[in-house]
């Protein structure tokens, strides 16, 4: 059987419809996740992260996260140390939500929390801290794997 020039016009039709179905159904398939389900409100009080960037990085020394068997371990700069501190951290895993992981700041008199490490997941993480000390705020934010 030869297929004349119809036939051949029919399947390739009939395989661009079936290419055209598999890509629709696809896209309704994605999981889109937003950083923020408030993105908007969160741009507008984006000043706040300006000002807090620029108080932590007039600081002597820098927040740093460690992790070891113990957990993972935030030093806060060393103006910190004895200071009532308030604020959140946040572990941002930006391509997986479930991941994500925020604490309320509890830190020791010298300044460090620790975290244990079952309450975060192999991954690299963005991780966002904010705080505010003697009525003023800070921010920080750096890039983090959890091994």
């Amino acid at each position: 059987m030869t297929l004349n020039w119809g036939h051949k016009i029919t399947i390739v039709l009939i395989l661009f419809g079936v290419l055209m179905f598999t890509l629709v159904y696809k896209s309704i398939k994605t999981d889109f996740q937003l950083v923020s389900k408030d993105y908007y409100k969160d741009e507008l009080q984006y000043q706040q992260v300006i000002d807090g960037s620029n108080n932590a990085n007039a600081l002597t020394t820098e927040l740093t996260l460690v992790q070891t068997d113990t957990g993972i371990s935030i030093q806060f700069p060393q103006e910190m140390k004895g200071k009532l501190l308030q604020g959140e951290i946040w572990f941002y895993c930006s391509y997986d939500e479930h991941k994500d992981l925020r604490l309320k700041i509890d830190v020791t008199n010298e300044a460090v929390q620790l975290i244990e490490p079952e309450r975060l997941a192999a991954a690299t993480y963005t991780v966002k801290t904010s705080w505010k000390a003697d009525g003023n705020p800070y921010y920080n934010e750096q890039s983090f794997t959890v091994k």
